[in-house]
């Protein structure tokens, strides 16, 4: 039931149960801890997304009674189909990952298309609608503050309409960037919209009170862009969804990434290094198993058959969170690759602080110098690798082969609890005190 002493907080999100896939976690999470904070939570969602994936596992974390407004939809999701043929209930994948082929012409004028008339996103027709629905909704539900997540970044311009209409104090949160983004110069933008783009992530920049991402390198491009303040708030794990009784460790050296692999995250120095041991190594390659979990880009595929490592694989498809999470827990070692991008140091996934809670040792292949080999350092959770670094990939393997050879490969660490979501969601509710005090 809502206590009426709470401060209430209206929440725009585009991703909420029963749609699953990473883009759900960070605010199902928050929502689910704000209470204990002095915060009632209001959801607002689209009655009909275009889900990455359904899962039902996530209703649980729903808190009893937190409302939940829903308002439909309407996004060109059934054009794009149609014009790539692809069925109806096929998923469109997020980051420009390609299963099944090449990219071929149809892909690329559907990119085109996307980026230069659908600005910021597809969501951009339910921007005009929402503002009016919920300023209308707000007269007669006063509340203390808004907060919108994206991408999609057409949340944040709803909160930007309600902001204009009705001054109220606004938290802008950043899961990924904008114009930054890895993918942002494959979206073949004119210059008119490459400005466009930029002119509508300023005015959410500079109109938000406060706006948060998730890690430092982030946050400082958004001061440089304009942002009158930015703080921090990484992503993290519930530590609830980790309390499983049968998890049992595999008897094969397993090595398993979960989630997506696109074009920019396969690292074909990585499976080179696999490749090596194995020929160097017997016992290693008698006991070696690749899992992937989650969707997977067809050039990974191609560079496991390059390798000859496709008899070692074991991919499996989308799986309910728990599921995963227990995927996580069993493996030997689990394997974060970070695209090959400019932004390459600043990239912190959110599957990333769920592998911290797995405490299962993680090999990371990305920037040395980066924010999460950082992480890595301070919660002595794995070991991290240069892109190009092969002989760093190799020792790193080999050393937690050995281990595992000695029944010895585990992760102890007390700072890995620094990124419980309750504790995270304490630092929400500081920000929204704050923004909602002035």
């Amino acid at each position: 039931m809502v206590n009426q002493n709470r401060k209430t907080v209206l929440i725009i999100t585009y991703y909420w149960p029963p749609s699953g896939g990473a883009g759900v976690q960070r605010w199902l999470k928050t929502v689910k801890y704000l209470r204990e904070y002095g915060w009632e939570p209001i959801v607002y969602t689209p009655e009909n997304p275009e889900a990455p994936a359904i899962d039902n596992s996530l209703l649980k974390d729903i808190p009893e009674g937190v409302k939940v407004l829903k308002q439909p939809i309407w996004e060109p999701y059934s054009f794009y189909k149609k014009f790539l043929g692809l069925k109806k209930d096929e998923k469109i994948n997020a980051g420009f990952l390609t299963e099944k082929k090449k990219p071929g012409l149809a892909e690329k004028i559907a990119v085109w298309i996307r980026g230069n008339l659908f600005i910021p996103d597809a969501r951009k027709y339910w921007v005009k609608p929402s503002v009016e629905y919920l300023a209308k909704y707000l007269r007669s539900h006063p509340i203390d503050a808004v907060v919108s997540t994206g991408p999609p970044h057409s949340m944040h311009l709803i909160a930007l309409g309600l902001k204009e209409k009705s001054g109220i104090p606004w938290l802008a949160d950043f899961r990924d960037p904008w114009t930054n983004i890895d993918f942002y110069d494959k979206l073949m933008l004119t210059k008119g919209a490459d400005a466009k783009h930029r002119e509508l992530e300023k005015a959410v920049l500079k109109n938000a009170d406060v706006v948060t991402s998730i890690g430092r390198q982030m946050a400082d491009e958004f001061l440089q862009l304009g942002a009158k303040r930015v703080d921090v708030v990484a992503n993290g794990f519930d530590e609830t969804d980790f309390s499983f009784s049968n998890v049992t460790l595999d008897t094969s050296f397993s090595i398993s990434h979960i989630g997506s692999i696109n074009k920019d995250r396969n690292n074909e120095t990585f499976w080179s290094a696999v490749k090596e041991l194995c020929n160097e190594v017997p016992q290693f390659k008698e006991n070696l198993k690749i899992k992937l979990v989650g969707k997977t880009d067809h050039a990974v595929l191609e560079s496991l058959e390059k390798f000859g490592l496709q008899q070692y694989l074991e991919k499996t498809e989308y799986l309910p969170h728990d599921e995963v999470l227990k995927k996580s827990m069993s493996t030997q070692v689990l394997l974060l690759l970070l695209n090959n991008t400019p932004n390459a140091k600043g990239i912190m996934t959110g599957k990333f602080y769920e592998y911290l809670a797995a405490k299962r040792p993680i090999i990371c292949i990305g920037p040395q110098d980066g924010e999460a080999a950082k992480t890595l350092e301070e919660t002595a959770s794995g070991k991290v690798a240069g892109f190009e670094d092969k002989q760093k990939m190799k020792s790193i393997l080999k050393e937690y082969f050995e281990k595992y050879q000695q029944n010895n490969l585990k992760v102890e660490s007390a700072a890995i609890d620094n990124y419980s979501r309750r504790k995270l969601t304490g630092r929400f509710a500081e920000l929204l005190e704050e923004i909602a005090k002035h």
